[in-house]
C-alpha cells in the first residue's frame, strides 16, 4: 500500500518538473488515476502541495475533460429544481465543475461515494472540501486534468 505522504511528495515533484504556471498563487492537478484534486500553492516550479482531497470523477460514458483549463464562474449551490443540492461549485470548463457530493433538499446525503467514476462529467468533493476552493481558490486559477 502506497503511504500518502509519498504520494504528496511525487505529485509535488511532478507539478514542478512539469514547469506548470498558474497567473494566481493556485494550481489545481486533478490526479484522474487516483481520484484525487491536489491544490498547489506557490509559484511556476516552486509548488507546495496545500490540499488533497479524494474526488469522484465521470463515468466512463461521460468522462471528466483531460487538458488544462482555468477556475471561471462559482455559486453556492444548483439542483434545486431536480430535487437535489450540490454545494460550492467553481467551474473550470463550461458547465464541468468542481463542487459537493449530492444532498438531498432536507439536507442528508443522497450520494456521498467518492474515489469512484460516478458523475456526468464533474468533480465532486466532500462539502468542506468544495468549500475551500469556491473559497480560497481565485478566478482564472489554473486547473490541469490528467
Amino acid at each position: 500500500m502506497r503511504n500518502d505522504k509519498d504520494y504528496d511528495g511525487n505529485i509535488t515533484d511532478f507539478v514542478n518538473s512539469n514547469n506548470y504556471s498558474s497567473i494566481t498563487q493556485f494550481l489545481i492537478y486533478v490526479d484522474l488515476s487516483n481520484f484525487k484534486v491536489n491544490i498547489f500553492k506557490g509559484t511556476k516550479n516552486n509548488w507546495k502541495l496545500d490540499k488533497s482531497y479524494l474526488c469522484t470523477i465521470g463515468k466512463n460514458s461521460t468522462p471528466t475533460p483531460s487538458g488544462v483549463f482555468k477556475i471561471g464562474v462559482k455559486g453556492l449551490y444548483f439542483g434545486v429544481e431536480k430535487g437535489y443540492k450540490c454545494w460550492y461549485y467553481s467551474s473550470f470548463k463550461g458547465n464541468y465543475l468542481f463542487h459537493s457530493i449530492i444532498y438531498n433538499l432536507d439536507g442528508t446525503v443522497r450520494d456521498g461515494r467518492l474515489g469512484m467514476k460516478l458523475s456526468n462529467g464533474c468533480i465532486r468533493l466532500l462539502k468542506t472540501n468544495a468549500k475551500y476552493i469556491y473559497d480560497n481558490v481565485p478566478k482564472d486559477t489554473k486547473v490541469i486534468i490528467n
